[in-house]
């Protein structure tokens, strides 16, 4: 295993060949989410890599109709049923800005009310919730100040006793929900943890030592009521997965996860949160330079821009791109890493067909610029 063998893994190990919607999330087994649309949301950038015909907007309208759920993972995305299913239930745990604290007398009495009423209607959107129950509004985790019952539908959705039915105009209409409530022997408790930790190797390994921990790490928020078990799993990972020490770094990767298929002359915009380029540490110690997501970077301090896109060509990340849609027309800034484009006569007519893909997942004119 070398730098060379590291590089073609990461590329292979999730961008697999395109497929339908439900098979792809089905083999990531998490799709981060943003709400951010610049030129479009993560999760449909990222799908867009992995499924035929993808158009932006689909996962939202089809969502209804999949075996998916909405939910925090390591961040907050989409998810298999099956995963959801290993993180649940989470008994007397606030959402993850939420803290430790634990729930006053009042809004335990507010979340049982309000649960009764969810379960009486059905689906129900977080106004029509609000017209009934007049919670106000209370100060948020952040400072500011939040919809009162908003943050309660927040909280029963982490807690498992909601979940998104579908969403309306960006709006999430919550549905109650019933998690096994079995409780776990040591043995099973481990084994869960594990397919955990294996969902997570999946979809961004080859991992350094030190990202492994820290993405095991994250599973925090997935399994809090969990968390002091977590420090053994990442033990146990370390232990079962393969790994090699590759420039003075042990790395690791699943047992069946194989490096062997030559790079492709193609070209792909990805996502900042793909899972190709999500881990920075790994980023820089396999391309050779700094990608940050500058979104929240004050406009003078940024280097990329708002929402840089990076850009892989075969299995190298070579820089970024900026992307709009102006006069229903695709236009590109793009920047590289080094000097400029490569001069492999093969990667001109490969940029153009992405753009041309970025353009038709836009549902705009197949022109760019």
């Amino acid at each position: 295993m070398n730098f060379d063998d590291l590089r073609r893994l990461a590329v292979t190990q999730t961008l697999f060949a395109p497929t339908t919607l439900q098979r792809a999330i089905e083999r990531l087994g998490f799709v981060q989410a943003d709400p951010i649309r610049a030129p479009a949301r993560a999760q449909d950038l990222i799908l867009r890599q992995r499924v035929k015909g993808y158009r932006t907007g689909d996962l939202e309208r089809r969502y209804h109709a999949l075996s998916i759920e909405e939910d925090v993972f390591i961040n907050y995305g989409f998810v298999t049923r099956g995963l959801q299913a290993l993180m649940h239930p989470r008994p007397g745990v606030t959402v993850p800005a939420g803290g430790s604290k634990a729930l006053s007398a009042l809004r335990r009495e507010r979340a049982r009310l309000l649960l009764d009423f969810v379960r009486e209607h059905g689906v129900v959107h977080p106004r029509q919730v609000d017209d009934h129950f007049a919670h106000g509004r209370v100060k948020n985790y952040w400072g500011g100040s939040s919809n009162a019952t908003t943050q309660l539908l927040d909280l029963m959705h982490y807690r498992g006793l909601l979940r998104i039915a579908r969403r309306e105009g960006g709006v999430r209409l919550y549905a109650p929900r019933e998690h096994d409530q079995t409780a776990l022997d040591a043995a099973s408790l481990r084994a869960r943890l594990d397919a955990l930790v294996d969902v997570v190797v999946n979809l961004y390994a080859p991992l350094p030592a030190s990202s492994l921990g820290f993405f095991i790490g994250r599973l925090r928020y997935a399994v809090p009521q969990w968390r002091d078990q977590l420090k053994a799993a990442v033990q146990r990972a370390r232990e079962r997965l393969s790994h090699a020490s590759v420039g003075g770094i042990d790395w690791h990767w699943p047992a069946a996860a194989s490096s062997t298929r030559a790079p492709e002359p193609l070209v792909r915009l990805l996502a900042p949160f793909d899972p190709v380029v999500q881990d920075r540490t790994r980023f820089e110690l396999l391309w050779g330079w700094q990608y940050r997501f500058e979104a929240y970077t004050p406009v003078p301090k940024r280097k990329l821009g708002y929402y840089a896109l990076p850009l892989l060509w075969r299995d190298r990340v070579i820089g970024w791109g900026n992307l709009s849609v102006k006069d229903g027309a695709l236009a590109a800034d793009l920047g590289y890493a080094s000097s400029g484009p490569p001069r492999d006569r093969l990667f001109k007519p490969a940029l153009a067909a992405e753009l041309d893909r970025m353009g038709v997942f836009l549902c705009q004119s197949d022109k760019h610029r």
